[in-house]
């Protein structure tokens, strides 16, 4: 049996400048199939190695492989829109190659897997939830003597030969992430990957799974059953603190990595790990800088320990300021205050660690007045980095739900090339999406207008690959305003 994970012709976030790095999903999953001896592995990155669709397909078929995989855990891609382009790989070489087995999973696939079933006939299995034991239930199928009924397969969903879709049972949870094998990065053109334009060599990981919140906006409502979503999502599995650090050396010794990108949504949720983590670094001398996701509550609670986790690596951190008061920090389900976020900015600041904000446009409440008082308040929180994101309705999410009750759009005729957090894709309950897209571009320009915050940082002890980090979000701004407006004048 040969596996084939395939990463088709796609880009990065505008704001993100060049990014590139190798799919965990991918990484992870080759590594479990080819430990369990159950199949021959390969990788192509067709991004990374600046294919296009043609030179794509000729190496797949020249591959030959029995199975073609596709998915992603991670949204920093280029968000939902990633979908389109897996979905355009799988169909181009469905046609090309009928007896080749399609496979998806991961990202927006488990949560919205009969629709993605059902609009592309291309695919003959989504992964509903985690992928690891449910392909070896696949895998295993498809070498038996005798077959068993693929709706029996849990987390399976399966398209038979007449066409008819069966969806296996709910498949339960790894309850601990630290029997997997380490991800296979031998697979992947590790020298490819940069971050940010500027930081290379580079790498993502993803060293948990589930985060302790339920913000309603959150994309990882789409990464898990639709029958079991809340359960799943908010189960927070993490690895062990040395675990990261072995992982973390052979990214520095076999492939000179110096910038990783933790893209767990809460890395720092288990104290004691995250202590055993920093001082094996440490103990060890692995010299890799790193930048993670926390929650405020949690950045505040390990106060004492950033000086720590600052000279363990961290040179850069993202809080999620989001909105504007605690009132709607509550209706989102956040779970923080503003009071929290801006204490995170200041005690980041303090230890010279630069802070990323992410803030959120396009909540159903919002209005032109809640918009503007939403910058007032992150100008005021002053984060250095300032991450503006439109509402991109996700599957299994309260905000899914609402629009679709609401008419904002047909879950079967959206189009996905938009959804990536960086185009306005819904109007609110106030707002259109042409006023939506108008105020996220005012937002962008406003808040990186000002040089006593562009020289403050640049004037900084921060580490210079903060620097360059802000460097690359201002150079993108025009590009990200015209995101804003494309998709309005499209509308």
């Amino acid at each position: 049996m040969k596996v084939l994970f395939l990463t088709p012709p796609l880009k990065a976030w505008d704001s993100h400048g060049n990014h590139k790095a190798a799919n965990q999903m991918h990484a992870q999953l080759a590594a479990y199939l080819r430990e369990k001896k159950l199949a021959q592995v390969q990788v192509l990155d067709s991004r990374a190695l600046d294919m296009d669709w043609e030179a794509m397909l000729k190496f797949v078929q020249n591959s030959n492989p029995d199975i073609v995989f596709v998915g992603e855990l991670l949204h920093s891609t280029c968000g939902a829109a990633v979908i389109w382009y897996f979905n355009e790989g799988l169909r181009i070489i469905k046609e090309a190659m009928p007896n080749v087995r399609t496979v998806a999973g991961g990202l927006w696939y488990s949560g919205d897997y009969e629709r993605q079933m059902r609009l592309n006939p291309a695919m003959d299995h989504i992964m509903i939830g985690e992928a690891e034991l449910t392909m070896e239930d696949l895998i295993n199928n498809m070498a038996a003597d005798n077959p068993r009924n693929e709706r029996g397969i849990p987390g399976l969903v399966s398209r038979q030969k007449d066409g008819a879709i069966v969806v296996g049972p709910h498949r339960d949870l790894i309850p601990n992430l630290n029997v997997l094998p380490m991800p296979a990065y031998d697979l992947f053109p590790m020298d490819k990957y940069v971050g940010h334009t500027y930081w290379k060599p580079f790498a993502e990981l993803m060293t948990s799974r589930g985060c302790p919140g339920k913000c309603h906006f959150c994309y990882e409502w789409a990464l898990y059953d639709s029958r079991t979503a809340t359960k799943d999502f908010t189960s927070w599995r993490g690895l062990k603190g040395k675990r990261i650090v072995d992982e973390l050396d052979i990214l520095a010794k076999q492939y000179k990595i110096n910038t990783v990108v933790f893209q767990d949504d809460a890395f720092n949720t288990d104290t004691p790990a995250m202590i055993e983590f920093c001082e094996e670094k440490l103990k060890r001398g692995n010299k890799i800088d790193w930048v993670c996701l926390g929650r405020a509550d949690q950045w505040i609670s390990q106060h004492e320990i950033l000086p720590l986790m600052k000279k363990a690596g961290l040179f850069l951190a993202l809080t999620g300021v989001e909105v504007e008061d605690d009132m709607t920090l509550s209706k989102t389900g956040k779970g923080v205050t503003i009071a929290q976020i801006r204490k995170t900015v200041d005690i980041l600041r303090e230890n010279d660690i630069g802070s990323v904000g992410t803030v959120l446009i396009g909540l159903k409440e919002d209005t032109e007045a809640k918009i503007k008082e939403r910058l007032r308040v992150a100008d005021e929180i002053d984060p250095d980095i300032f991450a503006l994101d439109y509402l991109t309705p996700v599957p299994n999410s309260p905000d899914w739900r609402y629009g679709i009750k609401k008419g904002w759009f047909d879950p079967d005729k959206i189009d996905l090339k938009g959804w990536d957090f960086q185009h306005p894709v819904v109007p609110t309950d106030h707002l259109s999406v042409e006023e939506v897209g108008r105020l996220g571009a005012w937002c962008m320009r406003e808040y990186y207008s000002k040089p006593e915050r562009i020289h403050r940082i640049m004037e900084s002890n921060y580490h210079i690959k903060v620097k360059l980090c802000v460097k690359d979000f201002m150079n993108n701004i025009s590009k990200w305003e015209a995101n804003s407006r494309v998709q309005s004048a499209a509308r």
